[in-house]
């Protein structure tokens, strides 16, 4: 008596293969539903006589990130903070300046600021700032003063309505 093999191992085989591809079914990942943060304000003044070169970025989510030419420290803002950062602008009628301010006689050791805000971005040199411009101005300079020695993650702004 011979037991037929051939038959039986193929569909071994078979059955085999369709109950690995069961376990090969595809997972979805999951997906984070919250946007990356948007830029709120982003300010660099660049030159002068210290040849300064700073950056300060303020994500919405209360993050800023300040630069310089050798550090980079990350600091964190409360919902007040951002709250007068947004009056700030407002009260000053950021978005009704113009484009460029530039310097009427260059000179080397002159500062040039730029400050972006809600798409907006408005460049100024030395001695051709407007006043409004001159405040927002002073407020981000008080961020990056107050938070490059500190190294703290909630520095104490200086802004006050």
């Amino acid at each position: 008596m011979r037991i037929k093999v051939i038959p039986i191992v193929p569909l071994f085989l078979l059955v085999l293969v369709l109950a690995g591809a069961g376990c090969l079914g595809t997972r979805s990942l999951p997906v984070n539903q919250t946007s990356p943060p948007s830029i709120l304000v982003d300010y660099h003044r660049t030159g002068g006589v210290a040849s300064l070169n700073d950056r300060l970025v303020i994500f919405n989510n209360g993050v800023a990130v300040i630069s310089g030419k050798s550090t980079s420290t990350e600091i964190s803002l409360n919902a007040t903070d951002l709250a007068l950062i947004s009056v700030l602008f407002n009260e000053s009628a950021f978005s009704q300046l113009q484009a460029n301010y530039p310097a009427p006689h260059q000179s080397p050791g002159l500062m040039t600021y730029t400050v972006s805000y809600m798409g907006k971005t408005v460049t100024a040199q030395d001695t051709d700032i407007p006043p409004s411009l001159g405040t927002i101005i002073d407020k981000l300079n008080s961020i990056l003063g107050n938070a490059g020695p500190q190294k703290s993650a909630y520095p104490t702004l200086g802004i006050s309505p």
